[in-house]
């Protein structure tokens, strides 16, 4: 909990926000404190959310608003050598690159203590994908993780209630108030969790189009200045990559599909784009970038992979989970060139059949999903496969009607 030193009310904080004052940042802290603790109304909060959405917030109160939020839990602190490291998405349709990623970057030298979430709407969730490998467990203790961190390099665990709870409190009311969109709370929102792993860097993959978060390029620029600007007051070398969420990342979208496909590219067998953009928010430069690609397209990252795996309780050489699921072929029904491959109705697809889930605690189905045979700009003749889809008998013809929408011709 943070202990600021001057004693604040509520309502100069809410008044002087109002008026579009800059808090300072024991102001900050004392309000989030209060937050937490109950001292601060559900309506005083949602008040104070509505007046940071129309006013806005300066740098520096949105670094004091991230440490603080970060500061009202456990701060993680790990015992091992070598530079901690991160990444974060702001999420997208087919991104299975954290999978990729955590067992690259261990091998390269780096510590990853990757904190990792559940898939809501069309978006997946990495915690969703992993528990698709039998006996993966997400929910290791922080004693566990500490070994596993110091004896294999990654691990991929789920939230706990001690990390960052005042975001928890603030992200529901900001759904409620419809204070989602505002940069500086979604900025300290992001950070406050990725800050309490106890990271020395954090690279960050802001997603844009059709398929992401921020549709327009200018926003997700929005969004990675300020997350960058607000790491590094944090005291966090922080960087940003914008990359296109218009078509899907790789060629599959479902649970153990994307499994399948990590698993593939770790083998160095995987979509070239997959490999592109972990090898991008691996590298500080282009020699990094290099000496990442090399690695990757060798295989060995898959090694540290299986040991993270194991690590876990999973088993990386079992059938994966969901198996069993029936096919049906998605034919073009001419010949032409893919103009689009729309990300959104596609995860919209996956969706519908159980890929994904409406509200948090629901159950997906991990077997369930769409594996593409073509991508944009490829020149298809009539009858032939462009996609293949997995279901379990939920939401067929829904999907169907999606998968039309999504794919077009020229």
């Amino acid at each position: 909990m943070a202990s600021p030193a001057a004693a604040h009310t509520v309502e100069q904080v809410l008044e002087a926000k109002r008026d579009g004052k800059a808090l300072s940042a024991s102001q900050i802290a004392w309000f989030v404190d209060a937050v937490v603790d109950e001292r601060v109304s559900r309506a005083q909060a949602a008040a104070f959310l509505a007046f940071v959405m129309v006013r806005g917030m300066e740098r520096d109160e949105t670094v004091a608003l991230t440490l603080a939020m970060r500061d009202s839990g456990q701060v993680m602190r790990w015992q091992v050598d070598g530079p901690i490291v991160d990444k974060h998405s702001t999420g997208g349709v087919g991104d299975k690159v954290s999978l990729v990623l955590a067992p690259l970057w261990a091998e390269l030298g780096f510590r990853v203590p990757m904190i990792s979430g559940r898939g809501l709407g069309h978006t997946g969730g990495t915690l969703d994908k992993l528990e698709a490998i039998p006996g993966f467990r997400t929910d290791l203790p922080i004693e566990r993780l500490q070994s596993v961190l110091a004896e294999v390099g990654c691990f991929m665990n789920g939230q706990t209630a001690e990390l960052a709870p005042a975001d928890r409190l603030l992200y529901a009311l900001r759904n409620e108030t419809s204070t989602v969109p505002s940069i500086p709370l979604i900025t300290a929102s992001i950070l406050s969790k990725k800050l309490a792993e106890g990271l020395d860097e954090l690279s960050l993959d802001v997603k844009f189009g059709r398929g992401a978060f921020m549709q327009s390029r200018p926003a997700a620029q929005q969004l990675a200045d300020s997350l960058v600007q607000v790491g590094q007051g944090a005291g966090v070398r922080t960087r940003a990559l914008l990359s296109p969420m218009h078509a899907p990342l790789g060629m599959t979208i479902g649970n153990a599909l994307e499994v399948e496909e990590a698993v593939a590219c770790l083998k160095g067998q995987g979509p070239a784009e997959l490999a592109e953009l972990t090898c991008a928010l691996i590298g500080r430069d282009e020699a990094e970038v290099q000496r990442a690609r090399t690695l990757l397209d060798s295989g060995a990252a898959y090694e540290r992979w299986c040991r993270m795996v194991r690590a876990h309780g999973g088993d990386p050489h079992a059938p994966l989970l969901g198996g069993g699921c029936s096919t049906h072929d998605v034919l073009a029904d001419r010949q032409g060139e893919v103009e689009a491959l729309d990300a959104l109705d596609l995860g919209r697809a996956a969706f519908e059949l159980g890929a994904g889930r409406r509200q948090a605690g629901e159950a997906v189905h991990p077997g369930v999903g769409l594996r593409l045979h073509v991508r944009v700009g490829d020149r298809v003749q009539a009858g032939q496969p462009l996609l293949t889809v997995y279901h379990a008998d939920r939401g067929l013809q829904t999907a169907l009607t999606l998968i039309g929408a999504a794919i077009r011709l020229r």
